[in-house]
């Protein structure tokens, strides 16, 4: 599909303007971002363990069916990802992925026993520092010859897990340096069983740095690898990034600011970012009683990103009130509007704050107090 029929008039159809500007970007294969740079750093890990093994695979256009985002996963029909509160989606069938999981299946079809895949991946979330409606994930996944485990399916599995987690372990000790602590916690993904996330120590705090697991075995049977066992990982690179480079707002990466790009270079791990002029925050509130059905957070968010692009920093609700008598009930959000590049004057927030009020009414339903 070509990238201008992402916007439609389809009725199912919740790709915003500010959405579909980030199609393309590619921070990923930029090669001084902080995201390519971590990309690079993971690629020469696993050159190093399997030289030659893994295709790898970063030019993957983010418009993918439903069935190959959901279906194709094991994603069950009720499961909340399949949501449009959650996901963004072109028309019923069509939706931009919202994880590289979404290639998977394919790329296992076109005869891919190993490979990488790094790509911009879009979810409708909450918006905070750490929380943004595009970022980029990296898939991995290894079928393992049938030698390596004599064939029995349970010996499989098992080499499968205890591959996967020494590989993992390895390559969280490549990014945070040797000597790096590490646990496993189970979890659940519908793609792998059994499932695991892999948490690390670092500067004093355990934090979890990506889900991963044994493949189910019918994606394989399913795929092109009928009775073979392989291990599948996922992870963030923006997670990464922020810890490793010490980046406070997830807003940056998407930053043309050259006094944050140039702090980088490839091949350098161990960066801090130096925080230049912070300029100051404006805060906004909007009291709206809820309409009857329909509200949610995220559809709050995405008419503020709508209205102010990456200006707004933060939705926070800091009131929620029932009416004793009517049983309606009204909340307050607070937001926070900043720019990363320069001071918000009053005239151009008191705009956006009016548009965001305007569409409050006009799309969600919501009366203002």
């Amino acid at each position: 599909m070509a990238q201008q029929e992402v916007l439609t008039s389809h009725p199912f159809n919740n790709v915003t303007e500010n959405i579909f500007s980030k199609i393309g970007a590619n921070l990923h294969r930029r090669q001084n971002h902080p995201i390519c740079i971590i990309k690079e750093a993971i690629y020469d890990f696993f050159n190093s363990q399997r030289p030659g093994t893994y295709a790898k695979f970063d030019e993957l256009h983010p418009v993918v069916s439903a069935a190959a985002n959901f279906d194709e996963m094991l994603v069950p029909a009720g499961h909340v990802s399949r949501s449009p509160n959650d996901t963004y989606y072109i028309d019923a069938d069509t939706v931009l992925r919202c994880h590289t999981s979404a290639h998977q299946a394919a790329t296992l079809r076109q005869g891919h026993p190993a490979f990488l895949i790094t790509g911009d991946v879009y979810r409708r979330d909450s918006i905070d520092q750490s929380h943004y409606p595009v970022f980029h994930q990296m898939e991995g996944l290894r079928v393992l010859e049938p030698d390596e485990y004599g064939g029995d399916p349970a010996a499989g599995a098992a080499a499968a897990e205890r591959e996967l987690k020494e590989l993992l372990e390895g390559l969280a000790q490549h990014l945070f340096g040797s000597g790096t602590e590490c646990r496993w916690v189970d979890a659940y993904f519908p793609f792998t069983t059994p499932s695991f996330e892999l948490e690390i120590f670092f500067n004093g705090q355990w934090l979890e740095v990506l889900g991963c697991g044994v493949v189910e075995q019918q994606i394989l049977d399913k795929n092109g690898f009928e009775g073979r066992r392989a291990w599948a990982f996922g992870l963030g690179l923006e997670r990464l990034a922020m810890v490793l480079f010490q980046i406070p707002d997830i807003r940056l990466f998407w930053a043309e600011d050259q006094r944050f790009l140039k702090q980088f270079r490839a091949g350098d791990l161990r960066t801090a970012f130096k925080p230049y002029s912070k300029y100051p925050a404006c805060f906004k509130d909007v009291s709206f009683w809820l309409p009857e059905t329909g509200f949610t957070e995220n559809n709050l968010c995405e008419v503020v990103r709508g209205a102010a692009g990456d200006l707004v920093e933060a939705v926070e609700l800091i009131d929620a009130f029932t009416h004793p008598k009517t049983g309606r009930t009204s909340n307050c959000f607070r937001i926070s509007y900043r720019s990363m590049e320069r001071s918000l004057n009053d005239e151009e927030i008191n705009a956006i704050q009016a548009q965001v009020r305007e569409e409050l009414t006009a799309k969600l339903g919501a009366e203002l107090r």
